[in-house]
Formats: structure tokens, sequence, C-alpha cells
């Protein structure tokens, strides 16, 4: 059984989505024989696109929510249907012991997941992150651990311009 976490960008183009959703079953392939296990917040773009990815592999998807609030305040009405019918796939959901959803919430969830998962894949366009708990500095902190990680980044994969999200 191999335990994924998932680390990424929120901000996505629409027409990064089936880059990234490729790059990432190519990635996950490998793992797809000795039991996959998909770890993620559900947050909007890169971690909703892995969740997708794993639940076509036939793996299983656990899911951390990093606060109390976090549906009620960060799930749009635009991706409500979505992060329902991922929710209702899942084999586990924990939610954090945090109130409200912010920095703090979102440090534990990753700290969360590097804590329990052998693999991280990071949708990362390589930029530095744009505030603590982004991306980037994720991807700091996983290689600190020393837990791998794998970058995906597709050619042509690109963020909202704008937004400045992890």
């Amino acid at each position: 059984m191999t335990r994924v976490g998932i680390t990424g960008h929120s901000n996505l183009t629409v027409d990064s989505a089936p880059l990234v959703a490729d790059a990432l079953r190519a990635k996950l392939a490998a793992h797809v024989s000795g039991g996959l296990v998909g770890v993620s917040c559900l947050a909007r773009g890169a971690d909703q696109i892995f969740a997708r990815v794993v639940l076509e592999l036939g793996g299983a998807l656990e899911v951390v929510l990093p606060a109390a609030d976090y549906r009620s305040r960060k799930v749009t009405v635009e991706d409500a249907a979505v992060f329902d019918e991922l929710m209702g796939h899942a084999t586990t959901v924990r939610t954090l012991p945090f109130e409200t959803s912010n920095r703090e919430s979102y440090l534990g969830a990753s700290e969360h997941l590097l804590s329990t998962t052998e693999l991280m894949v990071a949708v990362w366009d390589g930029e530095a992150a744009d505030g603590r708990g982004g991306t980037g500095d994720v991807v700091e902190r996983a290689r600190a651990l020393s837990l791998p990680v794998t970058v995906v980044w597709p050619v042509g994969a690109a963020r909202e311009v704008g937004e400045t999200t992890a």
C-alpha cells in the first residue's frame, strides 16, 4: 500500500486541468498494483484533480479537512458539487481541530499529510509560495523531512492571471 499526498496550486487554468490529470495519471499508475491511497484536502484545482485520478485508478481516497468551517467558508458555490461528490467517495474523512480555515489550519493540514504519507506529489510551477503554507513551502518542508516529492508541471500548464492563492 502506497500512501500519496497532494500539494498544489488551487488556481489552475481550465485548460491546465486535463494536462495535469494526464501527468498525475502517469505518475500514480506505478503505485496502483500495490494499492494506492491518495490523501487530499480537496481544495479546488490540483487537490481535486488528484482525487479524481486516484479514484479513476481504483485507489482509495482519504480526506483531511483543515478546519470545521472548511466547506462552508472555502468551498465556492461553483465548486460545491465536485467537492461533495469527492467527499462521498472518501474512505476516511478527518477534520483537524481548528475552528476556522486560515493559514494556521492549512499548515496543520499540510503537516498531517506530510506525517502520514510516503510520497508527496506537487502540482507546482516552481515559484516561491505567496505566503506561509503555500505549495512551495510544503515542497520545501517535505524535502527537509526527506519525504520524496514528485513535481508535476506539464508543458502548457498555467495558473490564472491575477490570482495568488497556493
